[in-house]
């Protein structure tokens, strides 16, 4: 009766908003943000939750525990959907989907700024820059797919000198030697070939194949005429790679399509859509996105999605095929702005024949498999969990588990590492690591203040208390950690030890007092196993780059004023000290904790060394 009162209530203050473009703001009964939307017309939009009729279930749900809501009107529809986005990204309410999925999607990045652009990896876009991004990729190996083909078919610079300031300064190096690098470091390429290779470079990143070839053949034809032929030969060797590069893709359409398709497969548990990403008539890539049961995937909310996956990118096609369940036939805002971002029209279509229809029906052929294929790795996992729960007789199957690892490089570089797995895989957005301040070398003691640091985190954002503890150890540390605990008041946390045989594997768990087997299990020995090696890496890695920081250091600290706090800030900013040798007065002032008078010091000290 109550929510039913609430529900006429909220209808009465709905008919009140204006009909006007704007945001709204769902709230439950504790305050908590359950849900924000767009419209260009608030009343209508609003008031539709509380309309009697039938809804989605998940709507249904949203309605039913909302207690208030609020609104902000926009001069714009356009500015509707930009604050929409925003504040989805700031709060990330429960019902709302959220494109990030706990990573951030790849791009290239061609930094066109630069005096000689190079091409990386980068996962957030800095709109300052001048240069152009590609993408979104599916994954980081992906994007390094695309460096790789590009490196072998322009035989770009792989090394990380710093061009133009390096040129002539050292021999070349074996990239050059075996004729897979142009050689920009001897000074014989000059700046109006190597930004020809960045026009060649750029028709690749946007699959324009087919003016790529026609360009590299003119090149060869006029190379090979006035007889430079070792010129000749590479563009020959380029066209063969992009031949072949050209060959090992899959072929979907004809070479006039250039499109990304969207479909959506609307299981109960693992909502999914696949992106299938097609150039010239030939996949490219496929990218999916998968949400929680309580998320509402509709075409109004899915619209918010598709605005923040391409607002970063530079090379969108000229059209978007989405199925049924994800379009809106009246909504072209969205095309409008993807228009301003691409530079060029983008028609968003929902086909229902020939092409654009049967690529649809492959992307939601593959948003089922991936959905499908998940489900089975969650079973998995979930089956271990519940394994694992019985073997160490705890009260529930760990939702979230932590795992940690000292590595040392003697006194100096001590460092923790804690790795995190949790809704069945490695969550790498939630690993940290811990650098240890110690005397000597004490593994209990740095165990035991690598647990107290993590756990003064414990109400924060990402760092929820975990549901299980294992320490790569024996019984000393899962004491010394259980003391910690207790100390904290926080005992109700297990913790157990993963022992290790003489090969570095695990072949017990331990508590303070017994080792536990598990040679019987081989699902447990294969995800403790997983477990150690993830956390042996993660804490071997950052403790290698602590050490490397500190050796570059060393030699910042011979100069007067520089100690080792301000050392490590230069070598964070520079990345070496040939770059800190190079850089400029202004550059060494904006590092942190480095004075006027500091940067004349480093200054002086390079050039007289």
């Amino acid at each position: 009766m109550e929510t039913e009162n609430r529900r006429e209530i909220l209808y009465q203050k709905s008919r009140l908003l204006p009909k006007a473009p704007g945001v709204y703001l769902m709230y439950s009964k504790s305050k908590t943000l359950l849900y924000v939307g767009k419209s260009k017309t608030l009343q209508n939009r609003v008031s539709s939750y509380f309309q009697a009729g039938a809804k989605l279930p998940k709507t249904e749900k949203l309605v039913s525990q909302i207690w208030d809501f609020e609104t902000i009107a926009t001069a714009t529809e356009q500015e509707a959907l930009l604050l929409e986005n925003e504040l989805i990204k700031r709060h990330k309410p429960k019902y709302n989907i959220l494109l990030k999925d706990d990573k951030n999607y790849p791009y290239l990045y061609l930094s066109l700024g630069d005096e000689y652009p190079r091409l990386r990896l980068e996962r957030k876009r800095r709109d300052k820059d001048k240069g152009l991004y590609f993408g979104p990729y599916s994954s980081s190996k992906t994007v390094y797919g695309v460096i790789r083909a590009a490196n072998e078919i322009f035989r770009l610079p792989r090394c990380k000198k710093r061009f133009p300031e390096e040129i002539g300064k050292a021999r070349p190096c074996l990239y050059y030697d075996m004729g897979k690098c142009m050689g920009l470091c001897t000074g014989k390429i000059s700046k109006e070939d190597y930004r020809k290779t960045i026009d060649d470079l750029i028709l690749f990143l946007r699959h324009d194949h087919k003016n790529l070839e026609r360009d590299l053949k003119e090149r060869m034809t006029a190379a090979a005429a006035r007889q430079a032929f070792e010129e000749a030969a590479t563009y020959r060797d380029a066209i063969r790679a992009l031949d072949s590069l050209d060959k090992k893709q899959y072929v979907l359409a004809d070479a006039s399509v250039s499109a990304d398709a969207f479909a959506y497969y609307p299981h109960e548990v693992l909502p999914t859509v696949a992106k299938l990403a097609v150039r010239q008539g030939r996949l490219i890539d496929a990218v999916y996105f998968t949400f929680s049961p309580s998320q509402i995937v509709d075409a109004e909310s899915f619209y918010s999605l598709l605005y923040d996956h391409y607002s970063h990118a530079d090379d969108l096609p000229r059209k978007l095929y989405l199925d049924r369940e994800l379009f809106l036939e009246s909504d072209t805002l969205l095309s409008e702005l993807l228009h301003t971002r691409a530079g060029h029209k983008v028609e968003i279509l929902c086909p229902k024949r020939e092409m654009g229809a049967h690529l649809l029906a492959l992307a939601k052929e593959n948003a089922q498999k991936e959905c499908l294929h998940r489900l089975k790795t969650r079973a998995r996992t979930a089956r271990v969990l519940e394994e694992l729960q019985e073997l160490l007789n705890l009260p529930a199957p760990p939702e979230r588990v932590e795992s940690y690892d000292i590595s040392n490089s003697g006194a100096d570089v001590i460092t923790g590492g804690m790795v995190v797995y949790e809704n069945h895989r490695f969550l790498k957005s939630a690993y940290r690591s811990f650098s240890i301040d110690q005397d000597k070398p004490d593994d209990y003691a740095a165990t035991r203040q690598m647990i107290a640091r993590r756990m003064a985190h414990k109400n924060e954002d990402g760092w929820r208390a975990p549901d299980l503890i294992l320490l790569d150890g024996g019984m000393t540390h899962v004491s010394e950690v259980k003391k910690e605990l207790s100390a904290l008041g926080l005992s109700e946390i297990p913790v157990f030890g993963m022992v290790k045989d003489g090969h570095h594997r695990t072949r017990a768990l331990t508590d303070e007092a017994h080792e536990i087997s598990i040679a019987k299990n081989g699902s447990i020995y294969g995800f403790l196993y997983q477990l150690q090696e993830e956390v042996h890496r993660f804490a071997l890695s950052r403790m290698d780059q602590r050490r490397r920081k500190q050796m570059l250091s060393s030699r910042l600290t011979e100069i007067r004023g520089i100690g080792e706090r301000k050392a490590l800030n230069l070598i964070t900013t520079f990345g070496s000290v040939d770059a800190i040798a190079k850089a400029s007065l202004d550059e060494l002032c904006a590092v942190k904790g480095i004075s006027r008078a500091d940067a004349q010091t480093i200054k002086e000290f390079f050039e007289k060394d």
